[in-house]
């Protein structure tokens, strides 16, 4: 049996320590892997080239959903596509980067924006290739989109009734007139101004569902609370309400409050931090025996935003917020921090209140004091948020259920009805003005007034790139409906009426305002931006950078050398 060496072991500085061992930590702390980059320089206009390959096979996959007759979300498609080349990827990156901005900001016209961004690079790639120079004829394009977009603005008009909604909605959900309806019914119910949400529904049908009152996702604490056990949801009207921005750790915290709602026999809604168990206990017995009228629930929110969320309940009810921070400490509530409301609905995952209409005035200076936060923020899911708190306190939040057959289809249709909200929203904001490319198509009939105001030749030259895209969009819905775009361009041309155009959905000219075809001008003003953004950082690109893909098992052998890259 051959001899075991004994472990070397070295002392250093009074510890033991295991040679091998310290090699591999010190090559842990030691290897930094890099990734390399490979730099491709715009020479005879290769690289710019490559990147347009990319943006136009990008167009094309989602030019297709463009017009009435195929109704898939065209952002949800460009999220999809990757390339293999490297830099034609790049090309991709940038148009995407356009069709997400607009959604982010109007929540719909990604495909336009995309469609408009490879026009844009196409035309302008035409110029460039002939030597003119790029900086000069991107700020005539940039000149000639912020001249368009106020000629927009005078081609708008305000949304008048609630027909113009739905046809807003119904041209957002692909021509889905059923979804348009729900949308205006929706929009009917809580106001312009109101909030619109959407849900899944449990059955495959669409329906409109209006809470009244503000409603949180936070039910009872016990099922013993309930008042009706058939329905398991506890109700009461005429109820007070306690409202704690901390933990109720025993009943004592809380004795003063529960003895003057069993002196003065009306029901009681607890919503605090939390409630420990101790106290949820004698909260339950004294329900079970009768003696007390109680429910209690969490506070909705988290943090600054429960606290928000607790001020709300707090000034729509009248009552005061237990807080240590506002001097009103937990142990010192009597009756008069109660607040009162004119119905409470609490199921196992909901709590509805309902105010009674004695605080009008102070609900109106919450709801002017949150517009104004809206109005200071960036964030779109803090406005968002915020947006959520006015419609509660004003009186309510409509919610739409989408239901469908299959898991592929909600998917498909929650995305449409998404679209549809949005350009509603963005329709309310900033008015309508006719669809179907057309309002573009009478934009580009504009640019010859905008070039004599230009500096330069050149910058007249990205003017004419301009008037060149903006059909673009109009001759693709004409060729998905399977006729000559050209053909449709010249006939919308030809007419001297403000709202005439082409109506793919029935193949017919007509006046496109009457029959519906309407797109948000806030939608349309924000595709124009963010294409031609696009546009210039593409014209103007001299070096592309991207990474070099590493071999299979270079990640594995984190210490190896050079040749670990596939050149």
């Amino acid at each position: 049996m051959p001899r075991i060496p004994p472990l070397d072991r070295s002392i250093a500085g009074g510890r033991v320590s295991t040679p091998a061992t310290s090699s591999i930590r010190s090559r842990k702390n030691t290897v930094t892997v890099h990734a390399a980059k490979e730099l491709h320089f715009n020479k005879n206009m290769e690289t710019l080239k490559r990147m347009q390959a990319g943006v136009d096979k990008l167009a094309t996959v989602v030019g297709v959903t463009i017009g009435p007759k195929i109704v898939n979300d065209g952002v949800t498609i460009a999220k999809e596509v990757e390339l293999a080349d490297p830099v034609e990827n790049i090309g991709v990156k940038l148009v995407r980067q356009a069709a997400a901005r607009t959604n982010d900001v109007a929540g719909d016209g990604t495909t336009t924006a995309t469609i408009l961004s490879a026009a844009f690079v196409a035309e302008g790639m035409k110029i460039v290739a002939a030597g003119t120079n790029p900086v000069q004829l991107t700020r005539g394009m940039t000149q000639t989109v912020a001249a368009l977009v106020k000629e927009l603005a005078l081609l708008s008009t305000p949304v008048n009734n609630d027909k113009d909604l739905a046809s807003v909605a119904s041209v957002a959900a692909g021509g889905n007139p059923e979804v348009g309806q729900l949308i205006a019914d929706a929009m009917a119910k809580v106001g312009r101004q109101g909030v619109v949400t959407m849900e899944e529904s449990k059955t495959a049908e669409d329906r409109l569902v209006f809470v009244e009152g503000m409603q949180f996702d936070r039910g009872y604490y016990s099922p013993y609370m309930v008042t009706d056990p058939e329905r398991m949801v506890a109700e009461y009207e005429e109820c007070r309400i306690l409202l704690v921005d901390k933990k109720i750790s025993t009943a004592r915290d809380v004795i003063g409050v529960l003895e003057a709602a069993i002196k003065g026999n009306y029901p009681l809604l607890i919503m605090a931090e939390d409630v420990e168990q101790e106290a949820l206990a004698t909260l339950v017995v004294n329900k079970l025996r009768g003696t007390l009228k109680v429910v209690a629930c969490k506070a909705p929110g988290f943090g600054e935003r429960k606290t928000s969320y607790l001020e709300d309940i707090a000034i729509l009810t009248g009552a005061t917020l237990v807080s240590d921070d506002l001097g009103v400490p937990l142990d010192k509530a009597d009756e008069s921090v109660l607040g009162m409301c004119a119905k409470v609905v609490m199921t196992k995952e909901s709590c509805t209140i309902v105010g009674d209409g004695n605080t009008k005035q102070d609900v109106l200076a919450r709801v002017s004091q949150i517009r104004n936060l809206v109005a200071q923020t960036d964030q779109e899911y803090e406005r968002e948020k915020l947006n959520e708190r006015i419609a509660r306190l004003s009186g309510g939040v409509a919610i739409i259920q989408v239901g469908a057959q299959t898991e592929t289809e909600l998917k498909e249709k929650k995305l449409r009805v998404e679209d549809a909200l949005n350009a509603t929203k963005a329709a309310v904001e900033e008015g309508i003005v006719i669809g179907g490319g057309c309002t573009l198509l009478k934009l580009a009939q504009k640019v010859d007034a905008i070039k004599a105001t230009l500096e330069n030749d050149e910058q007249r030259l990205g003017a004419d790139i301009i008037k060149k895209a903006l059909v673009y969009p109009l001759k693709l819905i004409a060729s998905n409906a399977g006729v000559n775009g050209s053909v449709v361009m010249s006939k919308v041309m030809e007419s001297g009426e403000a709202q005439y155009g082409y109506n793919a959905a029935t193949d017919e000219f007509c006046d496109l305002m009457e029959a519906g075809i309407i797109d948000p001008t806030k939608v349309v003003r924000c595709t124009l931006e963010n294409s031609v953004s696009v546009a210039k950082t593409f014209l103007l690109a001299d070096v592309v950078v991207t990474e070099i893909p590493e071999k299979a098992g270079a990640a594995a052998g984190a210490a190896g050398g050079p040749g670990d890259y596939d050149y």
